[in-house]
């Protein structure tokens, strides 16, 4: 799909047991080519140590908003894989809302370089991220699924 061509936003909240519904997600505030907001939940059972969420779930968040940046950019006909992920760790996301927002930085073939940040609804910077992103066609990910 061109990346000029306007994408169908997914849906805020998936079924139960889906990938969003796992990590929270409350609602997609922005998706546009290139760029991606997701609101996310920090639920008490994803946190340790009085009230912080565990780390995997805020890498998690950032990556999925990079996801979501680039789907919204080159569409669903090519899977967004994960290369490599590098996070940095500012401030403990405690229960309550947070915002994942995320951008394509450079993009060139089948590689998207993406970067992303988790924040405060109120705008405090809690982590940020980058990623490099492989873009494998949607027929080939499934032929390899069991």
């Amino acid at each position: 799909m061109s990346s000029d061509s306007a994408i169908r936003q997914p849906s805020d909240i998936g079924p139960p047991g889906s990938l969003p519904d796992s990590l929270a997600q409350r609602r997609i505030a922005r998706f546009e080519p290139g760029h991606a907001v997701i609101e996310y939940e920090v639920l008490p059972a994803m946190c340790h140590s009085g009230g912080i969420a565990q780390g995997g779930f805020v890498a998690g968040w950032i990556d999925a908003a990079m996801a979501h940046a680039v789907m919204a950019k080159y569409g669903f006909d090519r899977v967004p894989i994960s290369l490599e992920i590098k996070v940095s760790y500012f401030a403990p996301a405690n229960p309550g809302r947070v915002l994942a927002e995320a951008w394509i930085e450079k993009a060139g073939g089948r590689t998207v370089f993406a970067e992303g940040r988790l924040t405060t609804v109120d705008g405090r910077i809690l982590a940020k991220a980058s990623s490099t992103i492989s873009l494998i066609d949607v027929a080939k990910v499934a032929a390899k699924m069991v």
